[in-house]
This record gives structure tokens, C-alpha cells and sequence, in this order.
């Protein structure tokens, strides 16, 4: 993948397709603006010895999305304050995560040390809240805060007026489709956002993984992504036509359809949005629990 221009704002891909643990940033050149400072670490790095980068925004509080701005240690960050708790405490990090469950206290303190050194975590007072519908003028482009809730509670995405560009973060269009587990996360407000971003205007398109970077209009990839939620309702539906534990519908793997590894992450991640879903059934009457069971209503 390779850098591409739009005016000012400049799509950096990340690694590997922007693929967790790296994303896709986006550098807004003359402003000095830098969008989730966790593509390429090399180019990043470039970028931090050129003096140029003169403020981060991140578009939510997620790690992957952070993970080199250690490079950028004298530079203000910006984000919503919704997503700010997790940023000043890597214990409250890892509760914004779910890792409070028994049995997840070797996972927890794991993922805390991987969090410090892969991922340069440190207690960050953000210097000023985004707030959603504002609008920055940034040299030769201006640029609309949009408050994209679903993913996590402050997600935000970008557009930028002139340019058409709208940065569209973790809504990436990819085939896995949204994640939402973490316990502030929803499916229905995921649903809500997706459907309000798809009606901007813009003319090009840049996500935090997969792809990054569409210079025509997304067309079917939009219902491709959210047809994901209602594809995964459906085999947990036919799954439960008769009772089952929540150990067993974790076995069957409907996020990541088969065990990965590291084991204990992708499990983790599995039963967060498995959870979700459950409850989200149950909420629209089509699930009930009896004990420790799930079973679809008839």
C-alpha cells in the first residue's frame, strides 16, 4: 500500500494492511495534524524528526490506534472526552476492556504488560476534549468532528470539507465486519453510526485497517460490514434452538470461526461480542435464558 495525497491530507498505511496491532493514519500536512499515530513506525518516525507534527488526534481510545505516539511525547492529543477515562489509568484500561471476569487475572495482568511495551501505554491527560459537530479550520482544509458512538462510547470520525475525504476509523468496511466487545460498546448504535456515515457526501473514503484508502463510493461493502451482525444473530439462533451454555456457543466460534492464537486473546475477544449478541437477542425477544442456558424463543 502506498501513501496517497488529497490536498493536504495525506492516507499513511500502516503494516500488513493496517491490521491490528497497526492501523492507518492520516497526517493533515501544513497543520500538522496527525490522526491515530499507529501506521508505520519507520514513516512515523520521519515525520516526529521533521518537527512537523504539531497535534494528535485519536479517533477512539483503543491501543491500536495509539501505538507509537512515544514519538510524539511534547505533542497535545485530542480526543472525546468519552473515551478519556482509559487513557489516565491502565487500570481503568483494562476495565474498559472486561478483564474483570474470575479466572481472567493471569489474561489481565498480561495483557497490561503488553500493553506498557508494545504499545508505549502511558497515563495521558488529553489536553482537550473533541466534541462532536465542531469544526477545525486547518490551513487549507477544514475539518467536521463527527461523533461515531458504536465501537466504543467516544468514537469520532473525520471529515474533511474541501478535500470530500472522510476518515471513517474503526468503521473499516473490512469483511470480519464491527467489533464491538468491549462492555461500552453497541451493536445498535454500531448499526446507527454506519447507517449515518454511508450519507455523507464525501468523494473518498479512509479507514483505520483493511483496504484504507476508496476512491469510489463503498457501494456494497456498507451492507457487506453490517450484514456481518445479522449473519452471526443467525447462527447463534439456529445454534440455541435448543439450550445451550454459554461455554458451549463460545465453542462454535461464531466471530472468528475457528480458535486462534495467542489463544487466550482471541478467546477473551470471542466471548465479548458472543455476549453482546446475546444480550441483543434477549432484548428483542428472541432469546431467553433459563439458568445458565440460552435457548431462541419460538
Amino acid at each position: 500500500m502506498r501513501e496517497k495525497a488529497f490536498g493536504p491530507v495525506r492516507f499513511l498505511p500502516g503494516p500488513n494492511k493496517g491490521k491490528y496491532p497497526a492501523c492507518h493514519s492520516v497526517f493533515v500536512e501544513g497543520a500538522g495534524v496527525l490522526i491515530d499515530p499507529a501506521s508505520d513506525r519507520e514513516r512515523l518516525s520521519a515525520l516526529a524528526g521533521e518537527g512537523g507534527v504539531r497535534l494528535l488526534l485519536l479517533s477512539h481510545w483503543h491501543e491500536d490506534h495509539f501505538a507509537h505516539w512515544d514519538l510524539f511525547r511534547d505533542v497535545p492529543v485530542w480526543l472525546a472526552e468519552e473515551d478519556m477515562p482509559p487513557l489516565q489509568n491502565i487500570e481503568v484500561f483494562l476495565d474498559w476492556y472486561g478483564m474483570i471476569w474470575p479466572g481472567d487475572e493471569r489474561l489481565r495482568e498480561t495483557w497490561a504488560e503488553i500493553i506498557r511495551r508494545d504499545f508505549h501505554y502511558r497515563k495521558v491527560t488529553p489536553d482537550r476534549p473533541l466534541q462532536g459537530g465542531e469544526v477545525l479550520s486547518l490551513g487549507e482544509t477544514t475539518m467536521e468532528v463527527i461523533r461515531a458512538p458504536g465501537h466504543t462510547p467516544g468514537h469520532l470520525a473525520f471529515y474533511f470539507r474541501e478535500q470530500g475525504v472522510l476518515f471513517l476509523g474503526d468503521y473499516d468496511l473490512t469483511a470480519f465486519g464491527p467489533y464491538y466487545g468491549d462492555p461500552a460498546s453497541s451493536i445498535e448504535d454500531t448499526v446507527s453510526t454506519v447507517e449515518a456515515l454511508r450519507r455523507i457526501p464525501a468523494r473518498v473514503w479512509m479507514t483505520g485497517h483493511g483496504t484504507g484508502l476508496f476512491e469510489e463510493e463503498p457501494g456494497g461493502l456498507w451492507d457487506r460490514y453490517l450484514g456481518v451482525i445479522g449473519e452471526r444473530d443467525g447462527k447463534i439462533l439456529e445454534y440455541v434452538a435448543r439450550p445451550r451454555t454459554l461455554e458451549e456457543i463460545l465453542g462454535q466460534w461464531f466471530v472468528y470461526l475457528k480458535p486462534r492464537e495467542p489463544l487466550d486473546f482471541y478467546r477473551f475477544t470471542e466471548r465479548a461480542q458472543i455476549v453482546k449478541h446475546l444480550e441483543k437477542l434477549t432484548r428483542e425477544g428472541r432469546v431467553e435464558r433459563e439458568g445458565e442456558r440460552y435457548v431462541g424463543v419460538k
